[in-house]
């Protein structure tokens, strides 16, 4: 099958950094999966949630919004706010986006501080949720550089970096790094986050009105942590010195 961008089943499309989109927030970042475009915010709010306060939690918080701006598909999208509450997909993938984030970065590092990320979609064509977290991975590390030479914290927020990519079945086959004709004809969808260091953060996999099997589970993980490796090149090319420490993706799937 002709895929977008003539690449195949085991590639994903070209992805772009394009730093500093939000000169107001303390990190930011455009990041594009082919036609997918998200903005990811970084900024610091001094103070942590109440329930924190109220249960003596040391460290700060990280939190993430998420949204799907009118114009990101092709037929105009209502905005959440006008409806009075988000979509049960938002709450998830916000969900989502938190705990990836959360995974890599020091919050005793962070202070009684919180870091929220905002990720607008643009244009939405697949991939959303996965090109966010791997955009905020950066916004977080512009982020911390900035609390550095403001002498607010000492050390690199991010432990190490995360990222993550999609993965499906299509007629029977394992695609990798799915647009929207693929996702909406896909029988499961399986999306992978995972940090520098080889440690899986979420894998969400279920079948559309369909089954898969561990073989095709495992086939999927592979080319999906191979992709994340590749990814990862390309997050330390964009951060350069602003980056963590190295730590060589080590998995027994690769």
């Amino acid at each position: 099958m002709l895929r977008s961008f003539s690449r195949a089943e085991n590639e994903t499309r070209p992805i772009t950094f394009q730093p500093g989109i939000a000169p107001n927030a303390a990190g930011s970042v455009l990041v594009c999966f082919g036609n997918t475009q998200v903005i990811c915010a970084a900024t610091i709010q001094e103070g942590v949630p109440r329930w924190m306060k109220e249960q003596n939690i040391p460290g700060g918080w990280v939190t993430a919004e998420y949204s799907m701006l009118p114009y990101s598909t092709l037929e105009r999208k209502p905005r959440e706010v006008s409806r009075g509450r988000p979509e049960g997909r938002t709450i998830e993938i916000q969900r989502l986006i938190g705990r990836s984030l959360r995974a890599v970065v020091d919050l005793d590092a962070l202070g009684q501080r919180t870091l929220w990320l905002d990720c607008d979609v643009l244009q939405a064509d697949g991939g959303t949720r996965t090109a966010a977290i791997t955009g905020c991975c950066l916004a977080v590390a512009f982020a911390s550089h900035k609390l550095q030479s403001e002498g607010k914290i000492a050390t690199n927020l991010l432990r190490c970096l995360v990222a993550a990519v999609s993965i499906g079945i299509v007629n029977g086959r394992p695609l990798l790094d799915l647009d929207y004709n693929e996702d909406k004809d896909a029988s499961v969808d399986l999306n992978l986050v995972m940090t520098e260091r080889g440690q899986l953060v979420e894998i969400q996999a279920g079948g559309e009105e369909a089954v898969f099997s561990q073989s095709q589970l495992e086939e999927m993980l592979i080319i999906g942590t191979k992709a994340i490796s590749q990814i990862f090149h390309l997050q330390r090319q964009v951060l350069g010195d602003l980056a963590p420490q190295p730590a060589p993706l080590q998995s027994t799937l690769a």
